[in-house]
């Protein structure tokens, strides 16, 4: 039985995404130039990825001449977000609470991460609820 292509990016796919919000769209010999420095991804193995990433939503190719240009569909943020609930999800019982606790126990957080996180959270308790 064939595995379940996760709704999440992995990692090579994060590689290219970043490429692709970074210009915004690319053909597949753009992102295999833009990654041959730091990863060297072959140009079959980017357009594999891309054909993936197509698949799952991330990104959506138009025809110029004989090259497919790849733009993003999804945001660095929705991205995220989606990274995040997996994350919550699988780790976490679903509980913000648990990921925050977890991250202050963990993390070494500076002095000014912390009062940054506090004043996030004293603008939020402001805000009207939704």
């Amino acid at each position: 039985m064939a595995r379940q292509k996760s709704k999440i990016l992995m990692e090579a796919e994060q590689r290219i995404m970043r490429v692709l919000w970074e210009k915004g769209e690319a053909s597949v010999r753009e992102v295999t130039e833009a990654l041959k420095d730091s990863h060297g991804a072959a140009y079959t193995t980017v357009l594999t990825q891309l054909r993936i990433l197509t698949e799952k939503g991330y990104v959506i190719p138009r025809q110029e001449g004989r090259a497919f240009i790849y733009r993003p569909l999804v945001s660095r943020s929705e991205a995220r977000s989606q990274a995040l609930k997996q994350l919550l999800g699988q780790f976490f019982e679903g509980s913000p609470e648990a990921l925050a606790q977890h991250l202050m126990k963990d993390t070494d957080l500076s002095i000014d991460e912390l009062a940054a996180i506090r004043q996030r959270i004293e603008d939020a308790d402001g805000e009207e609820p939704k």
